[in-house]
């Protein structure tokens, strides 16, 4: 995959010329509740919401646990204009953010940003998304089925109410509504933490419905983490072990590891899953390593029995309630109370395919065929596919690694793709999966 023009010396993308300049200067949840229970191996693997659980704790731990989390309701705006559920299964999506910021919108350390994160500065990374990965969780059990979505795929990006706004990376639905809210708020005469805290709430709205018109199915719940989560949740839980193909060396993330099986701490893990430099597949593979981590975090869940070792319980504890966002409807007591079973290896990682690269906007971008992807959801699912009135796939795709033909629609009965469809070797729970 071509470099991104401007790219800092630590590979982090700028975010567009346009929202960068407009933020310049102004810094300053029934029937789905037990289904969910099934998918919330992912959030527990991503962001820890499976620290939720300990035996014999009381219903008053419970009630402390719920009333400290940080909770969004996005969903509430994007769930009037976006598709609606056909059963009860649930589409679980989780966003990992590329903000060098905490919760209130303030800088991290430089240092700790530098050395530990291996991410620049709190300049770099802006509020774009590094990691959208759509979860299926089946209304009567079985197989999980997640979606990555690459970054850069170059999309119709949306408003949390629907309304467009043009042509953009994936990863930038989040940045253009986080950046125009926050310059209309500002002359307003907002401040401080409310300032960040409505920006941030409708650059959620922005990617959940960009994502929902992207795929053609509803969202039911969501869970986002930035850098700093990501960190905290490897510290809590480390080490995690991984195995690469190839041993890797990459002064922009920082990966530098042998091939084969190897543990890593908190800076190595967040350096193993945002590598995309000298990976063949460049910013593909990256999604491939962001699965293969999830997947050796719920191995960890299972195998070391981390859901009975109460320092560490309290120490995930922490992490949750500082660096997690999840929706309002998400139900965290019931959740907790069956915790326990959730890492049972049974979800299956595809990542979205490509149809090629393109300079739009003079960046580097993924072009996509929408419909294409909508089917091939879709009909995984077992849902109708149609295209959305939105969807403008590009005209003129080049040759991609990992990308493959036409998909047909499929029946409303599930029916998953051939493997090639897919970019690369999807990846499933269960062990410790090698990767690029």
């Amino acid at each position: 995959m071509r470099e991104e023009q401007g790219q800092d010396q630590y590979g982090s993308e700028p975010t567009s010329r346009a929202a960068r300049r407009r933020a310049e200067g102004r810094r300053a949840k029934s029937g789905r509740t037990s289904r969910m229970v099934i998918g919330a191996r992912i959030v527990a693997g991503l962001a820890s919401t499976a620290v939720l659980a300990a035996s014999g704790v009381s219903w008053a731990a419970y009630h402390w646990i719920s009333s400290g989390l940080n909770t969004s309701g996005a969903l509430n705006k994007v769930g009037q204009h976006g598709p609606k559920s056909l059963d009860n299964s649930v589409n679980l999506l989780l966003i990992g953010l590329d903000s060098r910021k905490d919760m209130n919108g303030n800088d991290l350390s430089k240092q700790f940003v530098q050395d530990q994160l291996h991410a620049g500065s709190s300049q770099i990374g802006y509020y774009n998304t590094n990691t959208l990965i759509l979860m299926h969780i089946p209304a009567n059990g079985g197989k999980v089925t997640a979606f990555s979505i690459p970054r850069d795929d170059y999309v119709q990006t949306l408003n949390g109410d629907g309304s467009p706004q043009g042509q953009f990376k994936i990863k930038e639905a989040y940045a253009n509504a986080y950046t125009a809210t926050h310059d209309k708020l500002y002359t307003k005469g907002v401040r401080s933490a409310e300032l960040e805290s409505q920006s941030r709430e409708a650059g959620r709205e922005a990617t959940l419905a960009t994502v929902q018109n992207f795929l053609g199915i509803s969202i039911d719940h969501f869970a986002e983490v930035n850098l700093l989560g990501f960190y905290d949740i490897a510290k809590a839980l480390g080490p995690i072990q991984v195995c690469l193909k190839h041993p890797v060396h990459d002064k922009y993330s920082g990966a530098d590891f042998p091939g084969g099986l190897q543990s890593l701490d908190p800076k190595q893990a967040l350096a193993f899953v945002r590598q995309r430099h000298g990976l063949d597949s460049g910013d593909l593979d990256r999604t491939h390593r962001q699965q293969a981590f999830l997947a050796s975090v719920t191995h960890k869940l299972k195998t070391e029995g981390i859901f009975s070792d109460l320092g560490k319980l309290q120490g995930l504890y922490g992490v949750v309630k500082k660096d997690l966002v999840i929706d309002n409807k998400f139900d965290v007591i019931d959740f907790a109370q069956q915790a326990t079973n959730l890492t049972s290896g049974n979800v299956v990682f595809h990542t979205l395919p490509i149809t090629g690269f393109a300079t739009r906007n003079k960046e580097d971008v993924n072009l996509v065929d929408p419909d294409k992807i909508k089917s091939m959801v879709q009909g995984a699912i077992g849902q109708d596919a149609s295209p959305s009135p939105t969807s403008e796939p590009d005209a003129t795709p080049g040759p991609a690694k990992g990308s493959s033909g036409s998909a047909g629609k499929t029946p409303s009965s599930p029916s998953s793709p051939p493997e090639s469809a897919f970019a690369g070797d999807s990846v499933e729970e269960g062990g410790i999966p090698c990767v690029n």
